[in-house]
C-alpha cells in the first residue's frame, strides 16, 4: 500500500500546487495564531476551493473554543478535524458530534507511556496522529517544530483507527520512519520549508516523490 501523505501548514496557493501535483492524500491549513503557517478563514477558504476532489482538507485547531470552530466551518469546506492540543477524549468526542465531520486527534509523544494514552482516544475521534513532545524547559508549538521522537515505540503497537506519523520527517529520514514504524500515512510541516512558515514546492514535491517510491 502507498504511504499516504499529508503536507501541512499550506498557506499559499504554490504550495497547494505542488502538493496535489506530488499525489498528497491530504493538505493542512493550520487555524493557529501563534503558528508562522497560521491561515486567516478567509484566504483558507480560497485556498480550499482550489483542492481537487480525492484530496481532503485538514484543519488544524489547538483547543478551539465552539466561536473559533464556527467562524473555521462557516466558511471553510474541511474534511478533517485535527485537534492538536490538549484536549481531553470528552472534548474531542463533542467536537465529532456536534459537527459531524471527522476528528483527527494528535497524541504527543516522547516515551512509551505517551503512546498508552491514546486508548483513551479510540472512541472518540476517527483518527489518531503521533508527533513529538517538546523536551521539558523548551518553548515550542504544539506541533511543527521539525522535532522526532524514538520511532521503534510504535513498532508493533496496534490501534483500532487509523494513524498518522508526525514529527521531525523530511525526505532524507521519511524511508527509515516508515520502515521503523510501520506507517502508512505520514504527516509533514516543517520539513518541507525553506524557512519558518514557508513550503518550498520543490521540497513538497521531492518529499511526495520519496513516499511514491517507497
Amino acid at each position: 500500500m502507498p504511504v499516504q501523505v499529508k503536507i501541512c501548514g499550506i498557506n499559499r496557493p504554490d504550495a497547494l500546487a505542488a502538493a496535489v501535483a506530488g499525489g498528497a492524500r491530504y493538505v493542512g491549513l493550520v487555524f493557529y495564531e501563534r503558528s508562522p503557517r497560521h491561515v486567516a478563514p478567509e484566504l483558507a477558504a480560497e485556498l480550499a476551493r482550489q483542492v481537487p476532489t480525492g484530496v481532503r482538507v485538514v484543519g488544524l485547531f489547538v483547543d478551539p473554543d465552539e466561536l473559533m470552530l464556527e467562524r473555521v466551518l462557516g466558511s471553510v469546506p474541511l474534511d478533517l478535524i485535527q485537534l492538536h492540543g490538549e484536549e481531553t477524549p470528552e472534548r474531542v468526542a463533542e467536537v465529532r458530534a456536534a459537527y459531524g465531520i471527522e476528528v483527527m486527534k494528535a497524541v504527543k509523544v516522547a516515551e512509551a507511556a505517551d503512546l498508552d494514552r491514546a486508548a483513551a482516544y479510540d472512541g472518540a475521534c476517527d483518527r489518531l496522529l503521533f508527533d513529538a513532545k517538546a523536551p521539558k524547559g523548551v518553548a515550542a508549538l504544539p506541533g511543527g517544530n521539525g522535532l522526532s521522537f524514538d520511532w521503534t515505540l510504535l513498532a508493533g503497537r496496534t490501534w483500532a483507527r487509523p494513524w498518522m506519523l508526525s514529527g521531525g520527517l523530511n525526505a532524507g529520514n521519511l524511508a527509515d520512519a516508515v520502515r521503523a514504524t510501520g506507517a502508512t500515512a505520514v504527516d509533514v510541516s516543517s520539513g518541507v520549508e525553506d524557512r519558518p512558515g514557508h513550503k518550498d514546492p520543490a521540497l513538497v514535491a521531492g518529499f511526495l516523490a520519496c513516499a511514491a517510491a517507497l
